[in-house]
């Protein structure tokens, strides 16, 4: 008799000692994953800031350009296509061709003194500057916690519990843009 409790005991002790690992392993993979969608969260924040700058500033560049149509109708389809996106991915190639349209955007600048020198120019576009900042410090967290998330997961035991709540690794990351590992083209010729 004495040896059934001892054994029953045992077997007590390493189901409890198993619910807990369990129970503590399931709680860090919600945190993580909790943490890669406020990540997210405040991506999308950053990113609406730069699209609520943006009206603003092709209407000062619209005044001194009205010729250069193509660049504002680039922007125009950009923002449209980042406000429809609807899963990350789309809005992660929606954001890349919106950040292109807004080099394309700026770089109108240079051909328009004028344009340079107006103060509401200058005060938007140091805006935007801050905001790209923003941005590019709000993608690198981003992908920090899709990192920390994916890892987690696919390590032993936390895979298998993983894969038995539905937790699948996040394979959206924000990428270099395209050419963005060339050598940049500097010309001081006029």
């Amino acid at each position: 008799m004495k040896k059934k409790w001892i054994v029953l005991g045992i077997v007590a002790v390493i189901v409890l000692a198993g619910y807990g690992s369990c129970s503590g392993k399931y709680n860090q993979l919600v945190t993580l994953h909790e943490s890669v969608q406020t990540a997210w969260s405040q991506v999308e924040n950053v990113l609406q800031r730069r699209n609520d700058l943006i009206p603003n500033l092709v209407a000062t560049v619209k005044g001194y350009a009205q010729h250069e149509n193509q660049i504002f109708t680039d922007v125009a389809e950009a923002r449209a296509k980042l406000s429809g996106a609807g899963t990350i991915p789309d809005k992660i190639a929606a954001h890349d061709q919106l950040t292109s349209a807004l080099g394309r955007l700026l770089a109108i600048s240079e051909r328009y003194p004028d344009l340079k020198a107006n103060q509401n120019f200058l005060a938007l576009q140091d805006e935007l500057a801050g905001t790209e900042n923003r941005v590019a410090v709000e993608r690198m967290r981003y992908n920090e916690a899709v990192k920390a998330y994916n890892v987690f997961v696919r390590r032993f035991p936390t895979n298998v519990l993983a894969k038995l709540f539905g937790y699948a690794r996040e394979e959206s990351y924000f990428k270099a843009e395209e050419g963005a590992t060339g050598v940049p083209q500097v010309n001081f010729g006029s």
